[in-house]
């Protein structure tokens, strides 16, 4: 141990214990709450429905802390328990190469990663969303999106997890700008692509059918002055039965996509609001807005881990006795996160002012109130509850809680 390993310590302890007790409160202050309808919503929202939005929050925070916990165990067992370096002592007998090393030690720490979450992931799926009436997926169709996934992210992020390793070690003590350059342009290559490469990967999109609800689509995207590669409905209920909308891709790529629950449960001047809102945030630049603001973060990152990589004290402090780049780098994914968790209520914050501006967009472009009863409608069915604690939401929401943005969209009207 070193004065850096109880500064880490601190810090995860500080984070930790406000992340846990920001879920008591949310969990006590929902409960408190479970047994009538806020005045808001009383003519909207059913009682049956509020108490289970309740109940499926309540059921969520729980597992929640226990994926906490597990969390942090994991953190300082492949920390200071020795198990980041004992994953890079094992690679350096297979690979002569430091590079080839470094790629198998990160990526073997990943997948032990990935691997931890699937109990987490199949309670979440077979359990909660399943007594709730949420759950559509199959164990088949499970375990095929567990291994698309695993395939896909091994196919994308080895490669460029060499480059960034092979940069790090041969560009000079300025590579940090030249892996913050290839992360950026990765980034939106992936945006561009993944409309039409990956996403139909794990659904299928289909046209939109010339109707009714197509024309008065395409008349609100006349009006924004929106371009785009088509208006799609995903097969969203062959997992969830949670509804959605939204669209992708970049420049001459983006897409308008609808779930297809969603569009069975909302009416046509409903479904037109709710895209409203989306376009919303393209019109008013808040994609540039947040790509802009994670490409300062990202360099200033870096930035930081260029100073890290020559600081011995850096290793020690977090159980691994032979500095390398590649351990560097691991080591700032997983701790750095203990460090920065204070700028997420400033982030939530600017978001919330975001969807703000996005429903004033969808007021102006659409029907208030069909955004307001669009809204009550998707609440209800995803069982969002109508009544998070102020504090909880405040550091983590990264939208408005309901009745805050219902009563907002009411002036609209």
């Amino acid at each position: 141990m070193n004065t850096f390993t109880i500064i880490f310590l601190i810090a995860l302890i500080i984070s930790s214990s406000i992340q846990f007790w920001l879920a008591k409160r949310h969990a006590d202050y929902v409960a408190a709450h479970r047994s009538a309808v806020p005045d808001a919503f009383k003519d909207k929202v059913p009682l049956a429905a509020h108490q289970k939005a309740a109940d499926y929050t309540l059921e969520k925070v729980k597992l929640g802390n226990i994926d906490g916990i597990l969390g942090i165990l994991v953190l300082l067992l492949l920390t200071l328990g020795g198990g980041i370096n004992a994953s890079f002592d094992y690679w350096t007998t297979f690979f002569s190469s430091p590079l080839m090393a470094g790629v198998a030690a990160t990526a073997s720490i990943f997948l032990l990663l990935t691997v931890i979450e699937i109990p987490t992931s199949i309670y979440q799926t077979f359990v909660i969303e399943e007594k709730f009436g949420f759950n559509k997926s199959t164990v088949n169709q499970f375990i095929k999106d567990q291994f698309m996934h695993l395939g896909l992210g091994a196919a994308i992020g080895l490669p460029l997890l060499a480059l960034i390793l092979w940069i790090m070690d041969n560009v000079g003590p300025f590579w940090w700008l030249w892996a913050w350059a290839i992360i950026m342009s990765f980034s939106l290559l992936m945006s561009w692509l993944y409309p039409t490469v990956i996403a139909p990967l794990f659904n299928k999109f289909t046209p939109m059918e010339d109707g009714s609800l197509k024309d008065r689509i395409q008349g609100l995207l006349t009006r924004c002055g929106f371009n785009s590669q088509g208006i799609f409905i995903m097969d969203g209920s062959k997992r969830s039965g949670h509804g959605n909308a939204y669209f992708t891709g970049l420049g001459n790529n983006k897409r308008i996509v609808f779930f297809d629950n969603l569009v069975n449960s909302l009416e046509d001047e409903e479904l037109e609001a709710v895209l409203a809102h989306e376009l919303g945030h393209f019109k008013c630049k808040h994609v540039i807005k947040m790509l802009i603001a994670t490409a300062i973060m990202s360099l200033i990152s870096l930035a930081i881990l260029g100073w890290l990589i020559n600081e011995s004290w850096f290793y020690t402090g977090l159980g691994v006795e032979q500095p390398s780049h590649a351990a560097a780098l691991l080591l700032f994914l997983m701790v750095s996160s203990s460090f920065t968790f204070f700028m997420q209520p400033i982030s939530a914050y600017f978001q919330r002012q975001f969807e703000f501006e996005a429903d004033d967009f969808a007021a102006n472009n659409a029907k208030a109130s069909k955004m307001i009863s669009g809204l009550v409608k998707l609440y209800e069915e995803n069982a969002n509850t109508l009544t998070p604690d102020p504090l909880y939401s405040a550091f983590h929401y990264s939208h408005p809680p309901a009745a805050i943005r219902i009563a907002h969209l009411e002036t609209k009207i």
